[in-house]
């Protein structure tokens, strides 16, 4: 397994407020997977960040286009593979 930070930045706050619920939603259908290890807002309204465990930076690029706020144009996304260290 690979980790990967996806930055959703602000695009649209009435989208983002709009299609939150979706946007949860598939949060915690991709938690049930197995496919997030960590997720959160900005305190400062800029967006959020997610990072999902999974194999491929292909999968995860999947992943993150299918989330509703990239579809709807409420986030944008910016992908690095991140290494965590203890």
């Amino acid at each position: 397994m690979k980790y990967f930070a996806v930055f959703l930045p602000m695009l649209d706050q009435k989208k983002s407020q709009k299609y939150r619920p979706q946007h949860l939603e598939y949060l915690s259908e991709k938690t049930r997977e197995g496919k997030i290890f960590a997720n959160g807002r900005f305190t400062d309204g800029t967006g959020g960040l997610i990072i999902y465990k999974v194999d491929s930076i292909e999968e995860v690029e999947k992943i993150a286009k299918q989330d509703p706020y990239v579809i709807q144009g409420a986030r944008g996304v910016e992908i690095h593979e991140w290494e965590m260290s203890n």
